[in-house]
């Protein structure tokens, strides 16, 4: 158990570099192996401590195949994720399976479930000290309700974050089921960009891009393209297309899954009126046509 656990470990630090494709066959030849064990008789301890890291790959494995925009099994190996951890009876980790699994809704929708599922982790931790996955769950509550054009609740949302983030030590980076202050950031990003507030969202997206020691891989461009949108509600239509497909084009191809490609679309649906016609728009809208590999 103790091998299989430094094991999964290591996962979770691989994932955060390597991109989705090689990282799911990877992950689940390791849920196979749990699997086979939960199979075996074993005592509860031990059936507890494979529920967990049940819970862990699944969520993985859902994230994993989101950013691969197959969304059908993603949502499917969430579900996995949550019954995994609801069996572990660990508080802490079902919290954190379930604001995890937010990200599918707030970005392919409905926002109605991203808002509940983050609700429902905070919920869970409410009385509780100050953890990362609380700070994760009303960040991430923030940013579903900012997109939902609830703009108070967004804020009060951002104020319980703030509070919770202020108060945890220095943690890990480079573990994909930590939340450090880059990934915060990110998330304090989209809350302010679907609120409107341009300027404070392009120092927030500054500030999380100095954090990452490269910015080619998937939260950055997430990033980048967030300013994008910043840019469309300040009427630089022309600049802000050009930044989303620089951003698009930036992107190594291993890394370059549909959920980039989403959410470069979404720079284009921004655009008031007729801007969606103008040269930018429509060189941004034929690149994301493209098939993949001819960029």
């Amino acid at each position: 158990m103790d091998l299989l656990e430094e094991r999964l470990l290591l996962v979770r630090q691989e994932y955060v570099y390597t991109p989705p494709v090689p990282m799911l066959r990877q992950m689940l030849l390791d849920l196979e192996e749990i699997e086979n064990l939960a199979q075996e008789r074993q005592p509860p301890s031990v059936l507890v401590r494979l529920a967990e890291m049940t819970a862990v790959l699944a969520t993985l494995i859902a994230d994993a195949l989101m950013k691969m925009g197959d969304l059908r099994r993603s949502r499917a190996w969430y579900n996995t994720a949550r019954n995994a951890s609801d069996e572990s009876g660990n508080v802490g980790l079902r919290a954190r399976v379930r604001v995890q699994a937010a990200m599918l809704p707030y970005y392919y929708g409905p926002l109605d479930a991203a808002v509940s599922l983050a609700r429902e982790a905070r919920i869970m931790l409410r009385g509780r000290r100050p953890s990362p996955t609380l700070a994760f769950a009303a960040v991430a509550e923030a940013r579903a309700l900012a997109q939902q054009g609830n703009r108070d609740g967004a804020e009060e949302r951002i104020r319980d974050a703030q509070g919770a983030f202020d108060q945890l030590p220095a943690g890990s980076d480079g573990d994909a089921f930590a939340f450090p202050e880059r990934r915060f950031l990110l998330y304090l990003s989209g809350a302010y960009t679907a609120m409107g507030r341009s300027s404070r969202a392009r120092a927030v997206q500054e500030a999380a891009l100095a954090l990452y020691p490269t910015r080619t891989g998937i939260d950055p461009a997430l990033l980048h393209l967030e300013a994008a949108i910043c840019l469309v509600h300040d009427r630089s239509v022309t600049e802000a297309c050009q930044l989303a497909a620089a951003t698009y084009l930036r992107v190594p191809e291993d890394h370059r899954t549909p959920i980039i490609g989403a959410r470069a679309r979404r720079v284009i649906e921004e655009l008031p009126g007729t801007n969606s016609r103008t040269a930018a728009a429509r060189e941004l809208h034929e690149l994301l046509e493209l098939p993949r590999g001819v960029k």
